[in-house]
Parts: C-alpha cells; structure tokens; sequence
C-alpha cells in the first residue's frame, strides 16, 4: 500500500502521523455550518484558522450532501467554490481537495488550485472525473455511496462496490498511488450500519490508504442523542478508535483543533512516526 501521498503543494507521508483533513463547506445549507463560510472573506479566515490549528487538507466543498439535499447544476456550483479557492490557495500552503462528483468542477478546480480530488459517488456518477485525476495528476478519493439503501452483507457489498470505483479510476488511467478510499460514513447506511463500518474498517483497506469521515454524523446524534454542534468530542472519539486500530489514515473534521490534538497524542500512543 502506497504511504506517502503526493499533491503539488507537499506530500503527506502516512507514516508519520495521521493527516487531519478540515472541512469547509461554502454552502448556504450545509448540515453542519451552512452558510458560515459561503463568503470570501469568512471562508479564508476559516481555512487560516484550520491550517493554525494543524489541518494537514483543506476540503473545500460546494454543494451540501446531507440527507434531504436540493442539488444545483455545475454553473452555480463553479460559481461558489472557484473564487474560494482561488483566495484560499494564496492563503494557505497546505493541499486543498475539491469536494464534488462533478468531472468539469474538479477539473476547473484543480486548476485553479487544488490539489485532490474528493468523490462522494466514487466515480460512478460521472467516470469522467477519474479521467480529470489522471489527467492533472492528482489523488482521488473514492467514497462509497449507492443509491440504493440495500445490502445482501454490508461489508461483503461495500468492498464490492469500493473495488469497482477503483476499477473505473485505473481504467481511466489513475495510478493506484493517487488513490484513496473512504467507507462512506452517513451515506446509504443506516446509524448500526455505520457503526459496523466503522468497526470493520480494517476489512475495507483493499491495499489503498484509508479516510474516514464521521465528523458530526447523524450516527453520534442517534447514540448519544446530540444535536449537531455537540458532537465534537464523539467525532474525537472515533478519531482515536480510528487511530489506535490502525484503521484510518486520514481523518476528516469540522473542529481541526480538537481532533489534531487527539490524534497526535494517539499517534504517539501506538508509536507512529518518529515521536
């Protein structure tokens, strides 16, 4: 398994910590801060602040994903994430990942100056997108969704389905070193499903690097009967879950802060990288 990855603005060795991704969703309907940071101005001071608290991947995203959802067309996507990164890219030295399933944002968007690519569809809504990572030479990251919530056995049915987007991404020309997988948390799965995912995250390796995104989920607000903006400590929970099973090798959040420091103290704890 590749354990280094490579972006035009540094590599993220996995092997010496676990890479903390921070979100920032410039949507005005985002589940978690919708409408927060749809600004310039606030989405800049956001991604500052995220790589001051130790953010490793700022992941910029432009349409809201979460349950219920009103879709937009590419144009107005384009519209909110371009401009962002643009200022962004000249705010902060860390990678950037676009957030989208859509070939012609991740293309626009990488050349305005991102660094990865970060498919919620893994490259079955639009392959094409696989063919723009292979193109500009950059990581993708395929999540697994479907769009039908229906599994014969969820983990069996998720390596499946994960096997095939990275099928269609080599096939596209992607290297298997530019490839990273993520479990899908929140997404097709119901709240036990999720936790079972989480559980088996060392059967869904499949010889790539591993990201795993629960910040917030609805799974913490079902189990602990929390609303949104109080299930940060539980997000750093699974972060160190996360860690200490050696299942995870990048880990996306909202709270940078929080969530850094949980896992370097855990990436300590289990003797990673050179501390």
């Amino acid at each position: 398994m590749n354990r280094i990855i490579r972006t035009k603005h540094g590599d993220l060795d996995l092997t010496q910590k676990t890479v903390v991704m921070g979100i920032l969703n410039v949507t005005p309907d985002s589940f978690s801060d919708g409408g927060r940071y749809n600004n310039i101005e606030n989405a800049v001071e956001q991604a500052r602040k995220m790589v001051a608290d130790g953010a490793d991947i700022i992941d910029i995203g432009g349409e809201s994903t979460r349950p219920g959802y009103t879709p937009i067309d590419g144009e107005e996507e384009l519209s909110r994430v371009l401009p962002i990164i643009e200022k962004v890219r000249e705010a902060v030295s860390v990678p950037i990942s676009i957030d989208t399933f859509k070939a012609r944002t991740a293309e626009a968007a990488i050349e305005a100056g991102a660094d990865i690519i970060n498919d919620i569809w893994g490259a079955q809504y639009q392959p094409e997108i696989a063919k723009v990572a292979a193109d500009k030479q950059v990581p993708i990251i395929l999540m697994h969704n479907r769009q039908e919530h229906k599994y014969n056995n969820l983990i069996d049915d998720i390596k499946t389905d994960l096997l095939k987007s990275v099928n269609i991404a080599i096939k596209q020309g992607v290297k298997k070193e530019q490839i990273i997988l993520d479990p899908g948390i929140g997404f097709a799965k119901s709240a036990n499903e999720n936790l079972a995912v989480i559980q088996s995250l060392n059967q869904l390796r499949l010889d790539y690097p591993v990201l795993l995104g629960a910040s917030r989920k609805s799974l913490i607000g079902k189990i602990l009967d929390l609303p949104i903006d109080q299930r940060d400590e539980a997000t750093g929970a699974i972060t160190a879950y996360s860690i200490t099973k050696g299942v995870a090798d990048i880990v996306r959040v909202h709270n940078v802060a929080l969530n850094v420091r949980i896992a370097r103290m855990t990436d300590v704890l289990v003797g990673k990288g050179d501390n």
